[in-house]
């Protein structure tokens, strides 16, 4: 209970979803709409000379509430002046780049607190996140620990409506008491809308605080009553009090999502999670049950309603005996886990194996990046698979690739988490995906009348060599390679756009070439995918290409499996160079072994046992986290079993080469996407010095590594002039 006193206890905490964001937005909007309206009216009607017919439509804004919400949603900044709300970064592009990503972008939680202060109290695990915030999935940087994402089965409540509990005071008041209660004068003063609400709390033996004694107050059999955070009186039953408010939530009467007493909560923002009912050391939830869910006879609803489960959020598990397994279930056991694999998010249930891995391994793989869109040319079902990746429907969409594994030290290219790469496995398409980038432009209208126009290419031009892709409309035809420096839009613009206003047809002399150019990497070839023409609001013609890129492995791209054992490509080499085991298996790519030691990732070494399993008796396994107890998880000793049928080792060794499965993803840090250098370039005008980011060609930082490598080789005049003279030296002439 000392954890409830915390300021980082997440029962103390409330989430504000985008719904109840939006609604306080559109009732301060709107009413501003109305008092403008309103003031326009009065100073109307005020006048005394007036005769003529009054149309009140006119004075209202009709786009103001648009405007607003447009906005606010394009620009993030949160101003609310009725509510003295003013926040801004309230809203995010949601990230497509895959599906679980977009799932995990759903679920994430952004906070308050500033994440450029050095505190570790917020940034912590906190043992009251268990069962409603994912443990793993927090970014890396100045946000970790703050940016977190929901459990899978977490819910945000919202505020809970109040006429349910006017009905049960009647109800109640008929059925079970003998007089009328009434509100005291004390509580109806200080808690106003709630009055008829609470009412039904005084029938059940809530007593007013004025009306007892100091002895009374002060009784240890006395409970205080609080509802909403406003104290309702004292009880001096709990027990029965607690008992009576549990049966009618789970008979329905009030909402499932208003928590016991002796704090009642029915407020919305709160994270709750279901648990299953445990009555007397026997769960309510049957076999008989989980099979007609199966077959569709009933719903997850339904098993609410009926009382087998119930939601409790964080403050109410703190009076709860929760049983992580139905084996562990005792006489006094009040509720039971669904699945332990629920405490962990959407994104985290996809590692298999994650609680024999190192904890910082999982925040790695669950790294995300929102730039290009990638799709990779043949994913494949995982051989080892999770029941989250199941219920997400994850294992109809791939995402990755299984890799035949050779785990040993092989030639020089390997170290420092190195990979050796069989190059038969990326002819045969291992590796290799499709990068979509979007290319636009806007035919604009000017204020002379005005406009650009996109005419058919000249073929006996100067520029006839750079509009081959060109089809007869002027723009890139689909299914075309273009080439840097290409021309895929013949668009011109009028030489004049300012003055008075000219006539719309002008000569071809009016015009000059403002050709749309493809500027992609010296010697890299695309195709045009797609292309959109569509009109703005401003009535202009836009125009969108989808250009398509295939890529290939090669040297010094990253791969990971899914325990964010990551590692570049070292080197690739012919299959005729590679080892093969005994049985004539040749391996995909080669790991060092030395990468096990220090990252501690004991789930990837299960999953590469469970692989071949898998591939030798043609099935699927499951490695949810903590699922071995309960069956959603392979035991090892299983595995090791399936592979001395099949003839295998039982550690999974082969006695020439060592030959392992696992699913190896692409990781989107491509060469073609880092690659940078700089002889001189543009600078900052304020400090003269070169610019920052490889878009801008900005300038190679020498840093303490890039130093203390320098030093290492003795080269003390490139020191030198690396940190004293480049960029440094500036002459400044007098006037």
């Amino acid at each position: 209970m000392l954890g409830s006193l915390l300021p980082d206890y997440v029962g103390n905490k409330r989430l504000e979803l985008s719904g109840q964001l939006i609604s306080l937005l559109f009732e301060d909007l709107f009413k501003t709409m109305i008092s403008e309206a309103k003031k326009s009216v009065d100073t109307i009607l005020s006048k005394t000379s007036r005769c003529s017919r009054f149309d009140f439509s006119q004075w209202i804004v009709r786009d103001s509430i648009t405007f607003g919400l447009e906005r606010s949603l394009s620009t993030g900044n949160w101003d609310v002046k009725r509510f003295k709300m003013s926040r801004k970064g309230m809203t995010q592009v949601l990230a497509r780049l895959s599906f679980i990503g977009t799932l995990g972008h759903m679920t994430r939680i952004l906070p308050q607190f500033e994440k450029s202060r050095k505190v570790s109290g917020p940034r912590a695990l906190q043992p009251s996140q268990w069962g409603m915030l994912c443990p793993c999935d927090t970014p890396e940087g100045e946000a970790c620990g703050l940016v977190k994402n929901l459990a899978l089965m977490t819910h945000v409540t919202t505020d809970e409506e109040e006429g349910p509990l006017i009905s049960l005071v009647y109800a109640l008041m008929s059925s079970r008491l003998t007089q009328n209660a009434s509100v005291p004068d004390s509580v109806s003063k200080a808690h106003g809308t709630i009055l008829f609400p609470v009412t039904c709390f005084y029938c059940l033996g809530v007593e007013d605080l004025e009306l007892l004694s100091g002895e009374e107050l002060h009784s240890p059999n006395s409970f205080l009553v609080i509802f909403n955070g406003h104290i309702l009186g004292k009880h001096r039953r709990p027990q029965g009090f607690a008992t009576t408010i549990r049966m009618l939530r789970r008979a329905g009467k009030i909402g499932e999502f208003v928590s016991r007493c002796v704090y009642i909560a029915s407020d919305g923002g709160r994270v709750c999670r279901p648990l299953v009912i445990v009555d007397k050391g026997i769960p309510r939830v049957k076999e008989h049950h989980m099979k007609e869910l199966m077959d569709g006879v009933r719903t997850f609803d339904d098993f609410l309603r009926e009382g087998l489960i119930e939601y409790l959020d964080v403050n109410e598990e703190n009076n709860a005996l929760i049983s992580l397994y139905e084996q562990d279930v005792k006489t006094d056991t009040t509720h039971l886990e669904i699945e332990p694999f629920t405490i962990l998010g959407v994104i985290a249930g996809l590692i298999p194996y994650p609680h024999h891995n190192q904890s910082p391994r999982n925040t790695y793989q669950l790294r995300r990046m929102d730039t290009l869109l990638y799709l990779l040319v043949y994913p494949q079902r995982p051989l080892l698979t999770t029941r989250t990746i199941e219920l997400v429907g994850y294992d109809k969409l791939g995402a990755g690739q299984n890799a035949t594994v050779a785990v040993m030290s092989y030639s020089g290219y390997d170290i420092e988490d190195a990979i050796v790469m069989n190059k038969a496995a990326l002819d045969r398409g291992f590796g290799r995906c499709i990068v979509m980038k979007r290319l636009s432009a806007v035919n604009q209208k000017y204020e002379n009348n005005t406009q650009d126009r996109i005419i058919r290419p000249d073929r006996e031009g100067s520029d006839a060599g750079r509009m081959q892709v060109l089809d007869d409309d002027g723009l890139a035809a689909p299914g075309e390679i273009i080439r840097p420096n290409d021309i895929y839009i013949n668009k011109q613009s009028p030489k004049v756009t300012r003055g008075g206003q000219m006539s719309s047809g002008l000569a071809d002399s009016d015009y000059k070439p403002a050709y749309q150019t493809f500027k992609g990497p010296e010697g890299e070839s695309c195709v045009v995918d797609k292309v959109a023409l569509y009109s703005d609001k401003n009535n202009n013609l836009c125009i969108k290409f989808i250009i398509r890129h295939t890529r290939r492995p090669e040297l010094g791209d990253k791969f990971s499996s899914r325990h964010g054992q990551k590692g570049v490509c070292g080197t690739i080499v012919q299959q005729e160079d590679f080892p093969f085991s005994e049985r004539g298996i040749c391996p995909d790519l080669i790991m060092n072994p030395h990468g096990f030691p220090s990252r501690m990732t004991v789930g990837k070494m299960i999953e590469l046992l469970g692989g071949k399993a898998g591939v030798s008796c043609g099935k699927f396994h499951y490695g949810s986290a903590f699922g071995e107890p309960s069956g959603h998880a392979d035991k090892v000793e299983d595995i090791s079993k399936t592979l001395v049928e099949k003839g295998f080792s039982y550690s999974g060794k082969d006695f020439l080469y060592p030959s392992y499965f696992g699913a190896q993803n692409c990781v989107l840090d491509m060469v073609l996407d880092k690659m940078h250098a700089r002889g001189s370039g543009p600078r900052v005008m304020l400090t003269r010095q070169p610019t920052e980011g490889r878009a801008r060609n900005g300038g190679l930082r020498v840093g303490e590594m890039e130093r203390d490598c320098l030093i290492a080789y003795g080269a003390s005049m490139l020191i030198f002039e690396r940190l004293m003279i480049s960029s440094d030296p500036f002459e400044v002439q007098s006037i």
